[in-house]
């Protein structure tokens, strides 16, 4: 072997060198994490201890803060987005105004000391507008003025507009977008609502609005990826969705919406991906430090072996496994649902209680962990007896090998013990599946995900989607960069009061 190593090339040395550096690299992962595995084994066959959840210097504490360099790179991302956005051709063609429809008229005349000048005109914009049930054209009156000494001409500012040179106004684009994305009503069925006003507008005009109006959000969007990435706890979930870009003529690629729910301030993010791989998470959790809260899908193992990830499982993912098993053997089944139960009623408990964190997690100490002992040692014993394809051998295998990650919510009393809150956020994409059956393209579903992100944090702030995105189409493109966050739905509140 000596010999063959010496009649190689310098290149071909360290290859084999990398390579056997790789090996070695790959084996002692495996031995940390089958070491892991043991450990994990034998602290549901003893019961795990106490000390184990208490204050750990190496443990993330919550909340978790964004490095401060890497805020201020962001900020000057936003601040070239926004000024990309703002100033990107975006008009197509002016679709003609109908002439039936009543006219509100906005006159805007120059700003300081007119005394001095004489109105020598005006210029007329106008654009489609509308309120909830009624529309109408808003019209801008801008007028001139001249100065009587000839030394110059003055005009009313336009307000900036979504798009420029374009017939929609905020509150159209707003209403489109909150029918298509919240309340899952088609485009070609909003096509059909204003020909019920008698308002002919064409399919490709309304899909161009929509996706010009996706655009403008970008900025705010990318902040959000920004956030979401700093945050110290994520809880995270997939959904399919069709998309019309495939490879195979006639027919859908079936991609996916990953998405991740902070909850600790009650923020989601939708990010699209063509695939369900190990490499579509990559964007959002490939630096992530924290907790990563899943349920039992192989690719969020894949991630939370990082030494800067402590893994949490689901209760509930855990719960209906067992469930499934009562046809198969009640007994067992019910067993593990009655302490599962118990879990959950000290949950309940510590809600209504309206503890603090730190009082959540004494009490989960005191009250839980006693209970998750008692059923870490009655799996260990009764597994060894259980058929592993039976379906309660499938349910004790399902949490047996998720032992600790079932345990390390009693880690921090922030942490919930189920993915629920991610799964809620999830729940409208099924019904917008049913309604407009597939994207039309990659980057259509990806700014899909920008506004499914958005409504998402409307809803969990209890924020009216519409208000909040007419708002923010109406300021997006002149707020200072440093700000944008003040546009976040959870910030629309406190501007509207």
């Amino acid at each position: 072997m000596e010999t063959a190593l010496e009649n190689l090339s310098r290149e071909d040395l360290l290859k084999v060198i990398s390579s056997r550096d790789e090996k070695i690299e790959s084996l002692s992962q495996e031995r940390d994490y089958l070491k892991t595995q043991v450990e994990m084994f034998r602290r549901m066959q003893f019961g795990q201890r106490r000390e184990r959840f208490e204050a750990d210097p190496n443990q993330t504490m919550l909340p978790f803060e964004a490095d401060v360099i890497a805020v201020e790179q962001q900020k000057e991302e936003t601040k070239e987005k926004i000024e990309y956005v703002r100033k990107r051709p975006n008009h197509h063609g002016r679709a003609k105004l109908p002439g039936h429809l009543p006219v509100e008229e906005i006159e805007i005349h120059p700003e300081g000391d007119l005394s001095d000048m004489v109105c020598i005109g005006k210029e007329v914009t106008e654009e489609l507008e509308c309120e909830p049930a009624r529309f109408f054209i808003k019209r801008y009156i801008r007028y001139k003025y001249a100065a009587k000494n000839g030394e110059g001409v003055k005009i009313g500012e336009l307000p900036e507009r979504v798009i420029d040179k374009g017939i929609p106004g905020a509150g159209l684009l707003a209403s489109i977008l909150v029918y298509k994305y919240a309340d899952h009503l088609p485009l070609y069925r909003q096509k059909q609502r204003f020909a019920r006003e008698n308002i002919q507008i064409a399919s490709s005009t309304i899909d161009g609005w929509t996706k010009e109006a996706l655009l403008k959000l970008e900025p705010l969007y990318d902040q959000l990826v920004f956030d979401t990435k700093s945050k110290g706890y994520l809880q995270a979930d997939e959904t399919p969705i069709k998309v019309l870009d495939s490879d195979k003529k006639g027919a859908a690629h079936q991609g996916y919406y990953w998405v991740y729910h902070a909850p600790l301030d009650r923020t989601v993010l939708f990010d699209y991906s063509p695939t369900r791989g190990s490499s579509a998470p990559l964007p959002i959790l490939g630096n992530f430090k924290g907790y990563l809260q899943s349920d039992g899908y192989a690719v969020y193992q894949k991630y939370a072996r990082s030494r800067d990830i402590t893994h949490l499982a689901c209760w509930a993912h855990s719960r209906r496994e067992f469930e499934k098993a009562l046809d198969n053997d009640r007994p067992k089944a019910e067993t593990a649902l009655i302490l599962i139960q118990k879990l959950y009623a000290i949950e309940r408990k510590a809600k209504e209680g309206q503890l603090n964190t730190g009082a959540i997690k004494e009490f989960r100490l005191k009250e839980s962990l006693p209970i998750i002992n008692e059923m870490g040692k009655w799996m260990f014993k009764e597994i060894k007896s259980t058929l592993p394809k039976s379906q309660i051998g499938k349910a004790m295998a399902y949490a047996y090998a998720r032992w600790d990650a079932l345990s390390a919510y009693l880690y921090d009393g922030s942490l919930q013990i189920d993915n629920n809150l991610v799964e809620n956020a999830i729940r409208p994409i099924a019904l917008g599946r049913k309604n407009y059956l597939f994207a039309g393209s990659h980057e259509a579903a990806q700014r899909a995900a920008m506004i499914y992100s958005f409504f998402a944090i409307c809803k969990k702030h209890e924020v009216n989607p519409f208000g909040w995105l007419k708002y923010t189409l109406e300021n997006i493109m002149s707020i200072n960069h440093k700000n944008i966050k003040n546009l976040y739905p959870q910030n629309f509140k406190n501007i509207i009061r």
